[in-house]
């Protein structure tokens, strides 16, 4: 068989670029074959996963799950027929190959997170930092994928990857995530969400900008991003195309929280109770040194707990029925003093304490009138209540002694803070916007860059032919500052005559009367004019 007819029966029987099918190959004694089709619409994930989710408001997808014949005895010679041609294309100089593998690769992301899978199923596929450089190793040693980069959070496992034929490297991510995480690939595709492009570039800049997390606009997805990067240089898997998407999303996430400082305010209970621990101190008091006491150390204490260490509190009281919990929250958060105290000291570690944070399962109140009034007279004190039934009585408010806020209280602050979130966020799609169609024209202008490379180098071949003859014209007694002077002006004439050639090459987004059709057009224009390809 020749090499046309060979690539044409391999590759194109299955590859198809005016539809988007992708067909999982499989091997005799294989699951059947599953044939996806998947029709992203704008920026929607793609959900490879029958009828409609109501996990994410963001996800649209049309998926067609079609039964393929399974009979077929020939599927893993022909599979490795398709390789074999494929390491033809690879080594060979034809045409064919040309419109193979010239062609712009793809950026893809195919993953899940907290929107599409449990995470009994996030687990499985969690990959921990120190494995990632060798799962790129490993991604990068498939067929059709150039560039890889993991991407595994608590909330999210989410593959890019640089592929050569976007369809190919879809199934060849996913049959990789089946082996990695012992899940058939009929099981992980109900939840597995797949980008390309544009919307894959766009997914991740959001991600970094906190506006995919599970609390809008939390910090600590960016420096996990930036640790992907961290990680990946030096590893050989981890190109140049996926090495600037990652930066870029860094310096997106960075504008985003910069420009509209959509991480302010707190958006949780928890949260939202040290923070108005925090507005309500008198100013006098420092809060690293105000005396805290919280009681209660189920999941709301354990929170608030962590909210405090989180706004520099380093000594606390927690008053707990037992203290086998209060110890698990000591050994979790080693780097601060947690002194137990049992219920039955409760009312004195009170009257020791500037801010009291309630948070039981008690169905009476701790803290009534009298209790409040028999506590050491000491200025105004704090009690947050984050409790339902209410820990404290309705009837302390009264008191001049005490001030006194519960969850209604906490919810009015959350509710107010998620709306200004939600705002900034759509500022922020602004900048994400701005950001995606700055990385596309640096992927483009990737394009062009050889061609102008090759047009400078060949006008400087003939500009230094030209001025040698023209030197050794005028003799060997002409002065340096004549050489100079004539190797100067040689170089105007060149930069001159080329500047409007390379201004109809370069795509770096300045320009929105030029489109990249334009642009390659220009560029094969030259090639052929000035032949440069050879």
């Amino acid at each position: 068989m020749g090499f046309a007819s060979g690539f044409a029966t391999s590759v194109a029987g299955v590859i198809k670029m005016d539809s988007l099918i992708c067909k999982t190959l499989s091997s005799k004694g294989s699951p059947p074959q599953l044939m996806i089709s998947c029709k992203p619409t704008g920026n929607k994930r793609i959900i490879m996963k029958r009828g409609v989710s109501s996990l994410n408001p963001r996800c649209n997808f049309e998926p067609q799950v079609l039964v393929a014949n399974n009979n077929n005895k020939n599927d893993f010679s022909s599979r490795a027929s398709s390789f074999s041609a494929l390491e033809q294309l690879k080594s060979s100089p034809s045409s064919a190959l040309d419109r193979y593998s010239r062609g712009k690769s793809s950026i893809l992301v195919i993953g899940l997170s907290f929107h599409t899978a449990p995470v009994d199923m996030r687990e499985k596929l969690a990959i921990t930092e120190a494995e990632w450089p060798r799962a790129i190793e490993e991604l990068c040693g498939l067929n059709h994928i150039e560039e890889a980069a993991v991407l595994s959070t608590c909330n999210r496992m989410e593959i890019y990857v640089v592929a050569l034929s976007w369809h190919r490297g879809i199934i060849e991510v996913t049959e990789w995530m089946s082996k990695t995480s012992g899940i058939p690939v009929s099981e992980l595709r109900h939840h597995l969400f797949l980008l390309r492009d544009n919307d894959a570039t766009q997914h991740l800049f959001q991600v970094s900008a906190g506006l995919d997390s599970l609390v809008l606009g939390e910090g600590q997805i960016l420096a996990q991003v930036k640790q992907v990067v961290k990680v990946g240089e030096g590893v050989a898997g981890f190109g140049r195309n996926i090495g600037d998407l990652f930066k870029r999303a860094i310096s997106v996430g960075k504008e985003v929280r910069t420009k509209t400082n959509i991480a302010a305010g707190a958006v949780s209970v928890g949260s939202a109770a040290v923070e108005l621990a925090l507005m309500k101190l008198p100013e006098s008091s420092s809060f690293p040194t105000a005396r805290m006491l919280v009681i209660g150390a189920g999941k709301m204490g354990k929170l608030v707990i962590k909210h405090l260490i989180a706004k520099g509190c380093t000594k606390m009281v927690v008053v707990n029925r037992s203290q086998d919990r209060v110890d698990d929250i000591c050994k979790e958060f080693n780097s601060i003093e947690i002194i137990y105290k049992p219920m039955s000291e409760m009312l004195a570690c009170a009257s020791e304490a500037d801010v009291i944070f309630t948070s039981t399962s008690s169905e009476t109140p701790l803290f009534m009138k009298e209790h409040v009034e028999g506590l050491s007279p000491v200025r105004p004190r704090l009690f947050i209540d984050v409790s339902v039934p209410r820990n404290v009585g309705s009837c302390v408010s009264g008191l001049e002694t005490a001030n006194v806020y519960n969850v209604d209280d906490l919810k009015e602050v959350v509710a107010a803070n998620k709306e200004e979130r939600h705002r900034k966020a759509m500022e922020a799609q602004t900048i994400i916007a701005d950001g995606c169609k700055q990385f596309e024209a640096l992927r483009n202008s990737l394009e062009t860059v050889p061609t102008i490379k090759n047009l400078r180098a060949y006008a400087e071949k003939i500009r230094v032919a030209e001025l040698e003859e023209c030197l050794s014209k005028m003799g060997e007694d002409i002065s340096k500052k004549t050489r100079r002077a004539v190797d100067d002006l040689s170089r105007g004439l060149m930069n001159k005559i080329l500047h409007c050639p390379m201004q109809h090459l370069r795509c770096d987004g300045s320009d929105d009367s030029r489109n990249l059709g334009e642009i390659l057009e220009n560029m094969h224009a030259l090639n052929r004019m000035f032949n440069l390809e050879t």
